[in-house]
């Protein structure tokens, strides 16, 4: 069995059961514009599955409780909507996320792009820079008014560097530095403007203050 977590890629890649291979495969509705809290499991036919809850069998014995239609019909409406524009979104994201990429490797030393610089989602980049804290630094962001995150959500509790950066290679002290930038269909280019005007000032303020634990 062969199960994948494509929350990542809904919107932006092709997603096609049959061309990936998969047997299971999941989404987050929020992920393409489609309501919080609502998510997608695709389950090809035959394979196991045990019910994380248990309850009545109208759900083929896989969820107990009503289900929740408006959640499932604005994910499916924003899902087609999200696959009806994946081109001209990409494109456009690609082209805001390669300004991004250009922007900080010009302006930012110690600035280290991770992961390949064009074969990567449209949408995101991910930066280590050294001698600052990815917390911090998401802090300083934020009161900016800049929505950004240190990695991914599923380890925003943690205070450890990623073990998906370490395992890359990127040194602790680098990869605890790491911001995660996404853009997406309605941002512009002064948004990236702003963004690397904030991004450099705070960088260089950060790197002023000694590193706790150095």
């Amino acid at each position: 069995m062969f199960q994948t977590d494509a929350v990542q890629g809904a919107g932006a890649l092709d997603l096609d059961v049959d061309t990936l291979g998969v047997d299971a495969l999941s989404l987050s509705s929020h992920k393409f514009y489609g309501p919080k809290g609502v998510g997608i499991l695709y389950l090809r036919e035959g394979t196991p599955f045990m019910a994380q809850q248990s309850g009545g069998s109208q759900e083929g014995n896989r969820r107990g409780g009503t289900e929740n239609v408006p959640g499932i019909v604005g994910t499916g409406v924003a899902f087609e909507l999200a696959e009806a524009h994946r081109e001209s979104n990409n494109a456009h994201c690609r082209r805001l996320r390669d300004r991004l990429i250009e922007g900080i490797d010009s302006t930012i030393e110690d600035a280290y792009l991770n992961g390949h610089p064009t074969q990567r989602l449209p949408n995101s980049v991910s930066f280590s820079f050294s001698g600052v804290d990815g917390g911090s630094l998401g802090r300083e962001l934020d009161i900016a008014g800049i929505a950004a995150s240190k990695g991914s959500a599923c380890t925003s509790s943690s205070l450890h560097p990623s073990h998906v950066l370490l395992a890359l290679g990127v040194p602790p002290e680098v990869a605890r530095g790491t911001l995660r930038l996404t853009v997406g269909p309605d941002n512009t280019d002064d948004d990236v403007d702003y963004l690397l005007s904030v991004l450099k000032s705070s960088v260089e303020r950060l790197r002023l203050v000694p590193l706790q634990g150095t």
